[in-house]
């Protein structure tokens, strides 16, 4: 699929998409990989792992609110992973336009430089916390998704098919609370803002296969939900610090007792797969049955929800403890 194509990845520096260029390398022989970031020294240190004389790999420095670097970069490009985004929720909530600028003016211009540059397919990542947003971060990734769905519409001559992935928190990535905790065990006391708290757990690795298949899959609008174990915060304190103590401190703001990947709202235009849900976009131009027809599927229960607390499957203090030794 990727095979002598040119893949852009915005935030490209980041956790995910240092785990995707190399599972790019991995699989596939692209003509190159653009990565697109703000950060020069993430940049500096990736070119020690992915080096421009070793692989097909170009680094500019840029960001998603700069709509002309954005254009120029895209030119000729093939595919699309949009994984730039402000993402830690208390900071989204001090600085709300800043987020907004990134989240939500980002994923336009990235829309548009995909279409003015004739890319094939672009899959955004999205998050959990953009079903039923209690807080700006999911408030800001909500309106991308629905960005993204619709611009397979008013697309007009050109051909670019948009895509979402939304998963749930990612075992071991920057910012999540296991190198939180890890960090916390050594001084004996872990902070846990309440004790009902779950949460869907991913790998890497998995998020990073999951893209892969959308990729695949995708026909342009759907919004794709892997099913993914929970987990209950005081299992994973257990799993990371079995000895510290507990300091309930309060939910922060922004923050839900459960987290929800398909809301009830939803239900009506979602399907059952195996492995994963589709939620279809609610749009006129949008064939549901045709869809339904071509890609199979079950349709869920009206009243549906797939979140955290409900959830079928969830992981247990074992398997998190070898996830965490595989990091």
């Amino acid at each position: 699929m990727l095979d002598n194509k040119s893949i852009l990845v915005t935030g490209g520096t980041g956790s995910f998409g240092k785990k995707f260029i190399k599972g790019v390398f991995e699989r596939y022989r692209p003509r190159e990989v653009i990565v697109y970031s703000r950060d020069e020294l993430k940049q500096f240190e990736m070119r020690e792992l992915f080096s421009t004389d070793r692989f097909p790999i170009k680094y500019f420095i840029g960001d998603v609110r700069d709509r002309e670097r954005l254009y120029r970069v895209a030119h000729d490009v093939d595919f699309i992973v949009h994984a730039a985004a402000m993402k830690q929720v208390p900071t989204a909530e001090f600085n709300p336009f800043e987020t907004v600028k990134t989240n939500i003016h980002g994923a336009q211009n990235v829309i548009e430089a995909a279409l003015e540059n004739n890319v094939k397919k672009v899959v955004a990542l999205s998050t959990d916390k953009a079903c039923n947003p209690i807080n700006l971060y999911g408030a800001t990734k909500l309106a991308s998704d629905k960005m993204f769905a619709a611009a397979n519409h008013w697309q007009g001559s050109h051909h670019t098919s948009f895509s979402v992935v939304r998963y749930g928190n990612v075992v071991g990535s920057r910012g999540s609370v296991i190198p939180f905790f890890l960090k916390k065990k050594e001084e004996g006391v872990l902070p846990i803002t309440d004790e009902r708290m779950t949460r869907f757990w991913i790998t890497l690795e998995q998020a990073v296969q999951f893209v892969f298949n959308s990729f695949k899959r995708m026909k342009g609008g759907e919004l794709f939900v892997p099913k993914i174990p929970s987990m209950k915060i005081m299992d994973l304190a257990k799993a990371v610090a079995p000895d510290a103590k507990i300091d309930v401190i309060g939910i922060r703001p922004g923050e839900k007792i459960h987290e929800l990947m398909i809301s009830s709202d939803d239900a009506i235009n979602t399907l059952e797969y195996g492995a994963y849900f589709v939620i279809q976009p609610a749009h006129p131009w949008w064939d549901n049955l045709e869809y339904l027809k071509i890609n199979g599927g079950k349709q869920v229960d009206d009243g549906f929800t797939y979140s955290s607390g409900n959830n079928t499957q969830w992981l247990t203090i074992d398997a998190l403890r070898e996830m965490i030794g595989n990091l």
